[in-house]
């Protein structure tokens, strides 16, 4: 017999978790950013690093948003195809919470409704929305609000098979340096490889998900991890763009089978304030 979740079960969830994912950064990005601190030999970097790390402790304390930029609700969603919905449609009900999480704990609101008229939504609304069907009867929602600073600042490539790692390498230092101090640095770097142009698009932002410094269980993407992470901070742009060993908390490769004339690769980039909790019905 199917499990059944109500309408109202996930709007609750999902309300829940766009204000906690605005509020509360991860021990893990905490973690990341004091280790960071550690290491920074730019004092202006150092400042930077330790009003980051204030800023997170007062925004839990006051239950207030990390950031003004609150971002598109990006939903991703873990469907058990033994789960049934009951009382609506799932994705009304993800809007509808999204709608109630962001109206209710007074957070920005920055989706508009068409890209050239500009009129916003006033509930940030619509969400972006990813789901998978997996085994099991449950939903596993994660909320990971996505500002736009360090979003316009990802890219994505369609290389040839004969640039290979290196041509990667390239590709994703030539995006990190563009970007320089617009994604808020330090940033974490998600990076997905292979599948095709929408796919390695998805790897990159479900790369961003995975908790900072676990590496990729391949042994070749976790040495690349490795490799990207160091010669990203050997750029000099630093916190927040003022200079420092500090640039990147963490680079996150997922991967994916391609076609034999293709080589994907997308790059997307988030802010210190890596934002993303889960919740699973």
């Amino acid at each position: 017999m199917a499990k059944t979740i109500t309408y109202e079960d996930v709007v609750r969830a999902v309300a829940g978790l766009c204000q906690e994912a605005n509020f509360y950064l991860g021990e893990d990005v905490k973690k990341a950013l004091e280790e960071g601190l550690a290491r920074e030999t730019s004092p202006t970097g150092r400042d930077v690093l330790k009003q980051i790390l204030a800023n997170i402790d007062i925004a839990a304390q006051e239950q207030m948003p990390l950031c003004q930029d609150t971002g598109v609700a990006v939903v991703f969603l873990e469907l058990g195809q033994e789960v049934r919905i009951s009382g609506g449609y799932l994705y009304d009900a993800i809007n509808e919470g999204v709608r109630k999480g962001y109206t209710e704990g007074y957070l920005r609101r920055s989706m508009v409704d068409h890209p050239f008229l500009r009129h916003n939504t006033g509930d940030n609304t619509p969400a972006v929305i990813h789901t998978k069907i997996v085994p099991g009867e449950n939903l596993k929602i994660t909320v990971a609000p996505k500002g736009g600073g360090s979003e316009n600042m990802s890219a994505l490539a369609m290389l040839t098979p004969a640039a290979g790692e290196e041509g990667v390498k390239k590709f994703v230092l030539e995006t990190v340096k563009k970007a320089g101090p617009n994604p808020c640095p330090p940033i974490v770097v998600g990076v997905g490889i292979g599948g095709d142009f929408e796919k390695c698009a998805l790897l990159a932002k479900e790369a961003l998900l995975r908790p900072l410094g676990q590496p990729s269980p391949l042994e070749d993407v976790a040495r690349l991890e490795k490799e990207l992470l160091s010669a990203i901070n050997k750029l000099g742009i630093g916190p927040q763009g003022f200079g420092g060993n500090i640039t990147a908390l963490a680079v996150h490769i997922e991967t994916f089978p391609c076609h034999i004339a293709s080589l994907p690769v997308a790059v997307n980039l988030n802010c210190h304030a890596a934002r993303h909790k889960s919740i699973t019905l």
